[in-house]
């Protein structure tokens, strides 16, 4: 599949099957986050399910991004071409750098 920056492999099959499925759980306590705002719950509680929502996020960030590494850049830098591992090194950082922010 071609990106913006290059050609991308696909995402193993198990990786792929367990971050659905935790997106699919995510998708759910968002919805339970609307109810509880609709049913002007006590905004703590709120708050509480918004920072479970946002780690959930955030689990399922790392282990695409790790699969990435496993495949993509490790692959990059196993194919010995130096463009190639310099592009993916800089998207790696580009990406990491913006999920701190």
């Amino acid at each position: 599949m071609y990106t913006l920056w290059g050609y991308m492999n696909l995402m193993r099959s198990e990786i792929k099957t367990s971050c659905l499925k935790r997106l699919k759980r995510i998708e759910g306590q968002v919805r339970g986050l609307a109810g509880m705002v609709e049913a002007d719950r006590y905004c703590i509680d709120v708050v509480t399910q918004i920072a479970a929502a946002r780690a959930a996020l955030r689990r399922v960030e790392e282990e695409i991004l790790r699969d990435h590494v496993a495949h993509c850049v490790e692959h990059a830098i196993s194919s010995g071409d130096k463009a190639d591992q310099r592009r993916k090194i800089a998207e790696l950082m580009d990406v990491v750098s913006r999920v701190d922010r």
